[in-house]
């Protein structure tokens, strides 16, 4: 075979698949002078080796020694390859090369296009949780899928930003911190709160409480756990003061009035006492005044009216009352208690009574016999037995006092009244007796409380 039969052919190398087909490469030429047909502008493809021909040329030199294989029209190739390879050169494509290429094609197309999709739904997020912070790739479209898909729970007081109904996009932060609880004693009102600071210190200021010299039942720093935390806060308040007529403000956080009370440097003795409870919880603003209290009891004797009975009597002319029992007054003895608040007297207050002597009743005759309607109609009575009774049947007889005298003991003025002259004394027993019977005539025996009971003898 001379060299001329191989003068052009086509370079597939070392098991490669003809032109056309997948894997196949493109067509060139293999020739002992590549210069002419680079400027003929055909490619030209390196030799496989120095000085020797590529593989292919030594394939078709055993395949034209042997005799078994059948050779065509043009030049003695196996039937058909000769063929396709003109037609490829030719710029013709077998129709089984186009149905082997088509589906590869599409199926690079699709490759390519999914790949293209999936680098789009991919998103580099920044998670922090309660602080702790990491990158991550997610596929997730909102801010609640992402939680989801990594296992985040929240609740009603913890915070997510930005919210969970938020889309992503590559390159968000998505922050989550958790709700605490905190059971807050704030000037000693008791109430529960919720702050997703990590410390004292962030808890009051994400409240808003002012710290600045306020008493804090734990240090500014110490870390709130998500079980929560019970925290005593008492702020800063200004506190008045009025004590011996004084008057202090002071700045303070304690827990009680009387505390504050110390801290002015006001000191309780004794019955003292403030105008509000000194264990209440002093507010700002307020105005506590101290009360300085002395106290002493005091033993007061009253005396109990005696009840009187009167008894009628038919013996007894009318108008004429005999006292059979003298009434005596009782006794109630009563221990106050008076208290003395900045000098000022206050009312008395009883602490304890005590009946010393019951009273005792007055029995009094009350006479309903008719009176004499002259002195004539008094003859029947006992004058000289009231006379004996009233002045010892001394006509002249004269009470230790000087204001009653005679015999029936008559007092001046109602001596007069019965129309005597003088002293009823001086007058001689007729008419002193005269006299007398005219006062029974107009009173009865009342003039003679004691005696007048001997007239009936």
């Amino acid at each position: 075979m001379s060299k001329s039969q191989y003068e052009t052919y086509e370079a597939y190398g070392l098991g490669a698949a003809p032109p056309g087909e997948p894997g196949g490469a493109l067509p060139g030429r293999y020739d002992a002078e590549p210069a002419a047909h680079a400027r003929a502008g055909e490619p030209v493809l390196p030799r496989q080796g120095a000085g020797a021909p590529p593989a292919e040329e030594a394939r078709e030199h055993r395949d034209h020694g042997s005799a078994d294989l059948p050779v065509d029209g043009d030049g003695g190739e196996p039937d058909g390859r000769a063929a396709r390879r003109r037609r490829v050169r030719g710029g013709e494509r077998p129709e089984s090369a186009v149905r082997r290429l088509l589906p590869q094609a599409l199926v690079v197309a699709f490759l390519a296009g999914g790949t293209t999709a999936f680098v789009a739904k991919d998103k580099a997020i920044e998670l922090s949780v309660d602080g702790n912070r990491r990158t991550l790739h997610t596929f997730a479209d909102d801010v609640g899928e992402l939680l989801a898909e990594e296992g985040v729970r929240v609740g009603a007081h913890d915070m997510v930003a930005p919210a969970p109904g938020t889309e992503l996009t590559s390159g968000d932060e998505v922050a989550v911190r958790y709700g605490r609880p905190l059971r807050l004693t704030l000037d000693g009102r008791r109430q529960q709160v919720w702050t997703t600071a990590h410390t004292v210190a962030g808890a009051l200021e994400q409240l808003g409480v002012r710290a600045e010299g306020a008493y804090l039942s734990a240090s500014r720093s110490r870390r709130i756990s998500r079980a929560g935390l019970a925290l005593d806060v008492r702020t800063e308040r200004a506190v008045t003061v009025m004590a011996d007529g004084r008057t202090r403000t002071v700045r303070t956080n304690a827990a009680t009035v009387r505390e504050v009370v110390e801290e002015a440097g006001i000191t309780l003795r004794g019955q003292d006492t403030l105008s509000v409870p000194g264990d209440s919880f002093p507010r700002d603003g307020q105005t506590v005044t101290v009360l300085r209290v002395t106290g002493r009891r005091e033993v007061h004797e009253e005396p109990i009216p005696f009840p009187a009975v009167r008894i009628t009597d038919p013996a007894l002319f009318q108008g004429t009352e005999v006292v059979t029992q003298p009434g005596r007054p009782g006794l109630r003895r009563t221990v106050y208690y008076v208290r003395t608040v900045n000098g000022v007297r206050q009312r008395p207050r009883p602490e304890s009574t005590e009946l010393v002597r019951a009273p005792r009743t007055q029995v009094v005759k009350v006479g309903t016999r008719p009176r004499p309607a002259s002195v004539h109609d008094t003859g029947p009575l006992d004058w000289h037995a009231l006379a004996v009774c009233e002045s010892g049947a001394r006509p002249d007889a004269v009470d230790p006092s000087g204001t009653y005298g005679g015999l029936y003991q008559f007092d001046t003025r109602t001596w007069h009244s019965l129309g005597g002259r003088g002293r009823p004394q001086d007058a001689s027993p007729e008419e002193q007796t005269y006299r007398a019977k005219k006062l029974y005539v107009r009173r009865g025996a009342s003039p003679w409380p004691h005696c007048g009971a001997r007239l009936r003898g």
